[in-house]
This record gives C-alpha cells, structure tokens and sequence, in this order.
C-alpha cells in the first residue's frame, strides 16, 4: 500500500507538494540519480577505491542505485548520554540490535562508533554498509564545552571494513579551528584507504541563540558551515533542517549579502533547504538532512516532511537515529521505511 504522504504532510501539504523554486533553478544543480558517481564524485580527484566505496553506499538497500540514501546514525549513546539515547528502549544498550535495525529497514547504511561497529564487524560488515562516526564531544565533562574528540584512527575504521567515516565540526565554536584540521587530515588519511568521507556540519555558539530565535537551524549559517565541510572534501554534507534565515544579520557578524535573504532563499522550507544544497558546491557533495529527535506520536509525519523537504530542495536523503531506534523494532523498520518511500514515490519530484 502507497504512502500516504498527503495526510501524513496534512495541513502542509500543498505549500510542500506544489511549491515550485523561484530562487536557485534546479536545472543548475547536480541532482541525485542512479549515475551520480559517475557524473559527479568520478570528475573529482577522489581515487577509485573511494569511488567504489560511494557507490557500495549508494548501491545497498531499498533506496539501492536511486541516488538517494537512508542512514540509520547510532552514535547519541556518547553524543547525548546512553542513558538518555537508549532508556526508552533499552534493547539497543547491545549494537546487535542497532545494526539489525539498519538491516531490516532497508537502510543503505549504519552509522555508529568505533565501539558499537567493532564489537560486531567480523557479523555484519559485509552484508550492511559500515560508517564509523571517530569523533564525539562528551557530556561527562563538567562544565560541557563545544568540543569533539578523536575516538578512533582511520585504519580502524579499514580493518574492521567501514565504507565510509564521519565525522563533526562544530562550526562557529572556539575549538572549531582545531576540530577543522583534525578532521581534514583524517579525511585526507581515509580517502587514501579508500574510504568516503561524511561531515556533521553543526553550528554551535551560544551568541547564534537570541531571544527572538536560535539561529543555530538559520539557512545562512548552515549554509556556510556546509560550505566549509565541502572545503575540507566531505563527500557528503549532514546538516540540520534549517527552521529560519537571517543569522548573520541578527548577530550583527561576519559577511553576508543581501541577495542571500532577497534573491536566493524564501520563507518555504524548500527553498532554505536549497540554499544549503547550494553551498554544497550545487549537489556535487550530497546533502543529507538529519531526522532530528523522538517526539512520540508525530514522528512518523514529521520524518515524511523532512524527507519531502530533502527530495524537493534537491538532497542526497536523510539520516534518521532517534525517531527510528527509541521505538519497538518494527515501529522503527516502519519509520525508516515511510522515509524511504518518499524518496521512491514519482510523485515527489525536486522543486
């Protein structure tokens, strides 16, 4: 039985399905599609392991040979506690399950840590793709701080058979100089392994929250932060669903220019989302759009909307943890694959 997309979306809709971009052109973007290895990451100066590697990734699962991706991320037992990651369902405290989740959801990969995908590679490696997330910050520290440390090498995440290794900067923090070093080099050290390289493109900085809004989600700065991923050869781009625009303005920082907010970006989340597809160098470094946290009931609908958001502004796909992984296990394939099913259905086409 379809998707029913259109009731799932409800009120949003038709200002989702219908909207057609009056900002940056689709016809001048490098769109997802069952040839994108070939047309795009063949052109650059990636070597052909790496090349193989992409296309293992792109080539596994429901979504297999479409151009689009469905990442299952395990990785918020360090990044947000394991205690409040996996007390809601307290199966996944065993990586078995994390990575049986990815599997029978048709995923076209699992990302996790070095932790989680070494203690059951020598099962698995080789029937779900593998991306080992080497970096994390740690909540255990007091007071916190805006950091993330090196968790693994990149031969670890060869020998135990990874496709892919990702990775975090956060930009805009006064440790993101160093965190932008690190991980170029480790990026540049996983490329020569023949490895794909993904970048968690966050924004973290306590002046980019006002008492108006969090600009951490504003189209402008994500955008930049996406645009300095692709700097340090990130093949594909993680960024939160941006919520609003303006963030350089509103700090009253940096440089911006009018036409971002005039000319190239609206108030419909498809055309923010665009944006950032823009500052990943037009679509040639994929965007992938994060699932965001467990609401309850409303996450199926709201994972749909943020697939269709992707899709439509021209993403890669999405990469869905919470929503999926704190429910029962078939609560969770189902989830995974309604996202799936977005990027399947014709009848979503890119705005």
């Amino acid at each position: 039985m379809a998707l029913d997309i259109e009731g799932l979306l409800g009120a949003d809709a038709k200002p989702l399905l219908d909207h057609k971009c009056a900002t940056i052109p689709k016809e001048i973007l490098h769109l997802p599609g069952p040839d994108y290895v070939d047309r795009v990451y063949a052109l650059s100066d990636r070597p052909t392991p790496v090349l193989k590697s992409i296309q293992a990734l792109l080539g596994h699962g429901r979504l297999a040979n479409t151009g689009y991706v469905s990442i299952l991320p395990v990785d918020q037992g360090i990044e947000h506690s394991a205690g409040a990651s996996f007390a809601p369902n307290p199966a996944y405290f065993d990586p078995e399950n994390i990575v049986k989740l990815a599997l029978e959801g048709g995923t076209n990969a699992v990302a996790s840590t070095l932790g989680v995908l070494g203690m059951v590679a020598r099962k698995y490696a080789h029937k779900v793709p593998f991306i080992l997330k080497f970096n994390h910050s740690e909540l255990l520290s007091y007071p916190n701080s805006f950091d993330q440390t090196l968790y693994g090498s990149m031969k670890q995440a060869y020998d135990m058979g990874c496709v892919a290794v990702g990775a975090t900067v956060y930009f805009g923090s006064a440790e993101s100089r160093r965190q932008i070093w690190e991980v170029s080099q480790a990026f540049a050290q996983a490329h020569e392994l023949g490895m794909a390289t993904i970048l968690w493109c966050y924004v973290r900085n306590n002046a980019f929250k006002t008492k108006e809004k969090d600009y951490h989600v504003s189209a402008d700065l994500t955008g930049q932060a996406n645009h300095l991923g692709v700097t340090i050869q990130a093949d594909i781009i993680k960024q939160k669903l941006p919520e609003n625009n303006g963030g350089y303005t509103a700090v009253n920082f940096g440089k911006t220019h009018k036409a971002v907010y005039e000319k190239l970006s609206s108030d419909n989340p498809i055309d923010l989302t665009r944006y950032q597809v823009a500052n990943c160098y037009m679509g040639r470094a994929g965007l992938i759009n994060s699932g965001g946290a467990s609401s309850g009931a409303g996450d199926l609908a709201e994972a749909v909307k943020t697939a269709v958001i992707n899709k439509r502004a021209g993403g890669m796909g999405l990469i869905s943890g919470r929503k999926a992984f704190q429910r029962p296990l078939a609560d969770g394939v189902k989830l995974l694959n309604a996202i799936q099913d977005v990027y399947l259905d014709k009848r979503v086409t890119v705005a």
